[in-house]
């Protein structure tokens, strides 16, 4: 029997509850100190775990102060500066066109709307939804790995396309709590429910999962 959307909004708003007691102060575990360094350091997390960003980030904002630093990167320099990220040319082109963009177009300041962001070489709605949430506090919802595998488990959406699930989450998750919602499923994820071998039998949130109580 297909579970209605208020049902879903109800069922959701339990696990909201739990969460907040579980993972009360759960942030965005790339380390950042400006708008810009979040950009970048969640472009850098593309294929790569947060932890390893964070160890090469470390040194690169030492190197690379400022949006102009990483304007007039030298590419091949940038690459092997980022190389244990993965997918460094690439990264590397997006990072400096990207901060030249943010310098033409937008006075040297990171933008914060969604049409702007989305303008920005190597930029989706995954990068730019977390920096809108996180530096600048408007709500919206990041699809990473971690919520496309437990909102499917949940049964909050049938669908894999990234847009298409964060189109589903934005009907069930109140503003208020979509950010950090999104970062609680990582540390669920990670904690609990991970790909292979998630750990139902101890999840703080099992009655209310459709894959082990509902």
């Amino acid at each position: 029997m297909r579970e209605k959307i208020a049902d879903k909004k109800e069922r959701l708003m339990k696990i909201i509850e739990i969460f907040n007691q579980t993972y009360g102060d759960a942030d965005c575990t790339l380390e950042y100190e400006s708008p810009l360094q979040l950009l970048i350091s969640t472009q850098l997390a593309a294929q790569c775990t947060d932890k390893r960003v964070n160890i090469v980030t470390k040194d690169l904002y030492k190197k690379y102060k400022d949006v102009y630093d990483f304007a007039n990167a030298d590419e091949l320099e940038l690459q092997q500066d980022i190389k244990p990220t993965g997918f460094f040319r690439n990264k590397s082109k997006n990072i400096i066109g990207c901060c030249k963009m943010i310098i033409s177009d937008y006075n040297g300041e990171v933008p914060s709307s969604m049409e702007d962001l989305l303008r920005l070489p190597g930029v989706g709605r995954k990068t730019a939804n977390l920096v809108r949430g996180d530096y600048f506090g408007i709500p919206g919802v990041v699809v990473d790995t971690h919520a496309t595998r437990l909102s499917n488990r949940m049964g909050f959406t049938a669908n894999k396309e990234p847009a298409k699930i964060e189109q589903d989450l934005l009907k069930l998750i109140p503003p208020e709590y979509q950010t950090s919602f999104c970062h609680q499923l990582v540390y669920h994820g990670r904690e609990y429910c991970d790909a292979r071998r998630p750990k139902c039998d101890i999840c703080p949130v099992n009655m209310l999962c459709p894959k082990v109580g509902v």
